[in-house]
């Protein structure tokens, strides 16, 4: 008797994949993807159109259809996941408003988050985990389609990457807990949508209309049309559920939601997590986010720059992809003979303004020395928000996993275990989010995603004989970024 198949849809801020799992072992049997085509505009923009999310879906899942062949019939059930907040904005014909996303790097809300910030910030905290920054869909909402004259009206529906996904495939539209309160807009306390986050934004009509409902991860929502069934070559009919966002889903891949490990992402953004129950007071940390237990919440400590600051150097010196980066900067030690980065490429939570940039750079550094300078800054910033996070007493002591496109080379996390001085456990699925959104399509049909989709884990040890380098290193890298807070502010000012 063959085993079950689930699928899961994984929507990056790089790249769209589907990965189908074998029930039982919890092998993959079929991927398919590719990167998507955003487009950087003047002033910080990021977006993506329309066609080019539906056309990359579709081929996604027609890849994995053809590499299943009769085995597409065992497929169960479907579900997506993908970035978090970013702004998918639905017209009355329910398309794309202006035939475009928004990604979640998106920075042109930024003036309008530094101005929010004083009157709304600290009660915006307390009330959805979040103070006002660039990346919120209702900051973006309000931003471009000019809020102050009632532009934003013409937005019908507001929706997520995953929800967009699901609605493509279904029709329905839903989201879940996770996806609205990393966007800053659900409120901590009563798990509902937030009046005060609309207000702050000048969106406060939009909550009588546009808001989808919430419903739990793992909820059947609607079924594959007929119409997507006879492109993607699945079965029509097939249930997709709900899923969440995609740092959840990859933390439920690996089990850190039961653990309270933490968790270090290494994707587009710098993303660092930990499962914890809530605490009142609320802990200052980057972020705290209501994901559907009342009693948990999932505390963050982030800056929307990690590998994106890798993929920005791989095509400005023109590298042939991240991965040659790596293997350039590994030619020269630790520290790259002085010179440093400011890993801020997309900007970044630690100082207001945060910005990119070499730091003592001289006439003997080359390519590889700054090859080096970005990836001992990119990981060096995994370690500082993670640190935060373990001095507020968040996590189990000494124990993180690292997950995320840079973690599938070995020598990142090797460096990211000498910065914290202790081992690091690194998936050996680096599909993480996929198969975490696979488990919410296993448990819509009453499985166990633990028992179903199963995944092993590796132990990557620190260097002992290199333990003061790298303490020595990081607290560097520490009194750096603390020093640059005055010139980010100028630079500010400055760009104003």
């Amino acid at each position: 008797m063959k085993a079950d198949i689930f699928l899961g849809i994984d929507m990056g801020s790089t790249g769209l994949k589907a990965v189908a799992f074998e029930a039982g072992t919890g092998a993959t049997l079929a991927a398919a993807g590719g990167a998507l085509p955003y487009t950087h505009l003047p002033g910080g923009g990021c977006e993506l159109s329309a066609d080019a999310i539906e056309s990359a879906l579709m081929l996604a899942l027609r890849g994995v259809a053809d590499q299943l062949g009769p085995r597409a019939a065992d497929v169960r059930a479907l579900s997506c996941t993908g970035h978090g907040a970013g702004l998918y904005a639905l017209d009355e014909q329910g398309r794309l408003l202006h035939g475009r996303a928004v990604a979640s790097t998106d920075q042109r809300a930024g003036a309008l988050a530094r101005r929010l910030t004083p009157q709304w910030g600290d009660a915006l905290y307390q009330e959805v985990g979040c103070r006002p920054w660039a990346g919120q869909s209702s900051l973006a909402a309000a931003e471009l389609f000019d809020a102050a004259n009632g532009g934003h009206r013409a937005i019908r529906k507001l929706l997520f990457a995953k929800d967009y996904l699901s609605y493509l495939l279904t029709g329905e539209i839903a989201t879940d807990a996770s996806d609205a309160s990393t966007a800053g807009l659900l409120s901590l306390d009563s798990g509902a949508w937030s009046a005060m986050a609309f207000q702050a934004a000048g969106l406060s009509d939009l909550m009588a209309q546009a808001l989808p409902p919430i419903v739990p991860t793992g909820t059947v929502i609607g079924r594959l049309l007929p119409a997507r069934a006879a492109v993607c070559g699945l079965p029509a009919g097939l249930p997709v559920a709900v899923g969440a966002i995609d740092l959840l889903a990859s933390l439920s891949a690996v089990g850190a939601g039961q653990s309270g490990h933490a968790v270090a992402v290494f994707g587009t953004w710098c993303v660092n997590a930990v499962v914890a129950p809530a605490r009142e007071p609320k802990p200052e940390v980057g972020a705290i986010v209501r994901h559907g237990p009342a009693t948990d919440r999932l505390y963050l400590e982030n800056s929307p720059s990690s590998m994106a600051n890798v993929a920005w150097l791989a095509r400005t010196m023109q590298f042939p992809d991240a991965a040659a980066v790596v293997e350039c900067a590994m030619t020269v030690p630790l520290g790259a003979q002085g010179l440093r980065f400011l890993p801020f490429i997309n900007g970044g939570g630690v100082a207001a303004g945060a910005t990119a940039g070499f730091v003592g750079l001289k006439g003997n550094h080359g390519r590889a020395h700054m090859a080096r300078a970005v990836i001992d800054a990119v990981v060096a910033l995994h370690a500082w928000h993670l640190k935060r996070l373990a001095v507020r007493g968040l996590g189990v002591p000494g124990q993180v996993a690292a997950l995320g496109g840079g973690a599938r080379d070995p020598r990142l996390v090797a460096l990211l275990a000498g910065l914290l001085g202790h081992a690091v456990q690194r998936c050996g699925d680096d599909e993480t989010g996929a198969r975490g959104a696979a488990g919410y399509a296993a448990q819509s049909q009453g499985a166990c995603a633990d028992e179903v989709l199963p995944v092993c884990c590796e132990t990557i040890e620190s260097e002992p004989h290199a333990a003061q380098a790298h303490a020595d290193f990081h607290a560097e890298f520490e009194a750096l970024i603390s020093s640059m807070a005055p010139a980010f502010s100028l630079l500010t000012s400055a760009a104003r």
